[in-house]
């Protein structure tokens, strides 16, 4: 099982490694629903559990790499999810966004006050 940051579990058929964690769906629907809760917020904190329960992996910052799916002949679909860590880089490039949106804030709350005193 994985588990997201804002708390959805999502059960795994299979998960040897990051690159390749298989879930099965019941139909495409609800295939999209398991996608699109991969966003970069729910990746930032994931647990890995095992089927007893037990966490056999914590991670922060992961990055959707790619999804390879397949229908089956009942209509099921197997989707092998491929997460990576992200590099040095990456969260060096996620610090600076983070700092400009600080500054940006920080230019709009200053420009407000001295207009406000105008």
């Amino acid at each position: 099982m994985i588990v997201l940051q804002d708390g959805t579990e999502i059960e795994l058929e299979t998960g040897a490694s990051l690159s390749a964690l298989g879930v099965l769906s019941e139909n495409k629907a609800a295939m999209v629903v398991v996608w699109e809760k991969l966003t970069p917020d729910n990746l930032s904190s994931v647990q890995i559990k095992n089927g007893d329960g037990l966490t056999v992996g914590t991670y922060t910052g992961l990055v959707l790499v790619s999804e390879t799916s397949a229908v089956n002949a009942d209509g099921s679909v197997v989707t092998y999810y491929n997460l990576k860590e992200k590099t040095d880089m990456e969260k060096n490039l996620d610090n600076v966004s983070a700092q400009t949106e600080r500054n940006k804030a920080d230019i709009d709350y200053l420009t407000m006050i001295t207009e406000g005193e105008n």
